[in-house]
């Protein structure tokens, strides 16, 4: 298995393609939440991805916010569920925001539910819960 980390402007046109596919498969058709899936925080993204072969086992983005930075969009392909393999992914996110971003804290809104496996990752709720496209949701920090 392969791990990938592109800027925006180093994606293939299939590359983006195929994440895109994933992306609006999972965080559109799956979660049944229709929402502007495609953003310009694409273009400034840093986008990474485990990859089996052609495809995409598992996908984030991770966005430089100045004073923190954050990922989002983090998914696990639904044919290699249970195989903790979101562990893995994020576990290489942070490897790849503690590189490029050294030393500054993490901020995400991560989904409710999964506040306890963001948590084995050091990061700590830093809101109540909020919903975002009609998903409960909790901010959350992790300082480097």
């Amino acid at each position: 298995m392969d791990y990938h980390v592109k800027e925006f402007t180093d994606l293939t046109t299939k590359e983006f393609l195929e994440i895109v596919k994933l992306r609006i498969a999972v965080f559109v058709v799956e979660q049944n939440c229709p929402y502007q899936e495609v953003d310009e925080a694409d273009e400034r993204a840093w986008h990474t991805w485990l990859q089996e072969g052609t495809t995409i086992i598992g996908y984030t983005r991770i966005i430089d916010k100045g004073d923190t930075v954050t990922f989002g969009r983090v998914l696990i392909n639904p044919d290699y569920r249970g195989k903790k393999l979101g562990q893995k992914l994020v576990a290489k996110t942070l490897k790849v925001v503690e590189d490029k971003y050294p030393n500054r804290p993490i901020v995400i809104g991560a989904q409710a539910h999964l506040a306890d496996f963001y948590g084995s990752f050091g990061f700590e709720r830093i809101s109540e819960v909020y919903l975002e496209d009609d998903i409960p949701h909790v901010d959350m920090k992790k300082t480097n």
